[in-house]
């Protein structure tokens, strides 16, 4: 458990320096990439649709939504608050029984992470996120969501994002590949 648990906290802050590290490349932006990166507004709002496959044997799909705050340190590090909502769905359509009634074995849960973004080449991005998520129903526990990814940010708003998204803590663990396809405009 311990050795578990210090595993993932290195490759957390393994993460962190790497992303950190990557903000140092000067890549080539162009006029395009340098307004959409947000050097006239350095807010901004992205709604997106995810989806995921889960790695343990309770349910084979995730899908959800996020909003996803972002602020632009620089043309290649920005900072991200992303609150949303994720839907596990069952193996099989699993149903469980008890004295008070019926319910579902889906699980539903809310995710709040904060994390950086950084833009290594034009438009492509890696991501670290760190975070909580609450259970709404089964045991109701809340879980540690360590979260690196790789992304493109078009110029038109388009933002795509493959991640992998480890739930930890109080008794299970589990986790998702994730795709993340999301519209982001300036505020």
């Amino acid at each position: 458990m311990i050795l578990k648990t210090t595993t993932k906290w290195i490759a957390a802050v393994a993460a962190m320096v790497i992303l950190l590290g990557g903000s140092q490349v000067e890549a080539q932006m162009t006029t395009t990439r340098l307004s959409s990166a947000g050097s006239n507004n350095a807010l901004r709002l992205g709604l997106g649709l995810e989806g995921g496959y889960a790695t343990k044997n309770f349910s084979n799909f995730e899908l959800g939504g996020t909003a996803r705050l972002q602020y632009d340190l620089s043309n290649n590090l920005s900072l991200m608050l992303t609150p949303g909502f994720y839907h596990f769905f069952a193996k099989n359509g699993e149903f469980q029984s008890t004295d008070k009634g019926l319910y579902s074995n889906d699980l539903n849960m809310i995710p709040v992470k904060v994390g950086l973004k950084s833009f290594f080449a034009q438009n492509f991005y890696l991501s670290g996120e760190a975070g909580a998520g609450f259970e709404l129903n089964h045991a109701q526990e809340t879980k540690l969501i360590l979260s690196p990814g790789i992304g493109y940010a078009g110029n038109k708003g388009l933002d795509l994002g493959l991640r992998y998204e480890n739930f930890s803590g109080n008794h299970s663990n589990y986790g998702i590949i994730g795709l993340r396809l999301a519209y982001g405009f300036k505020l």
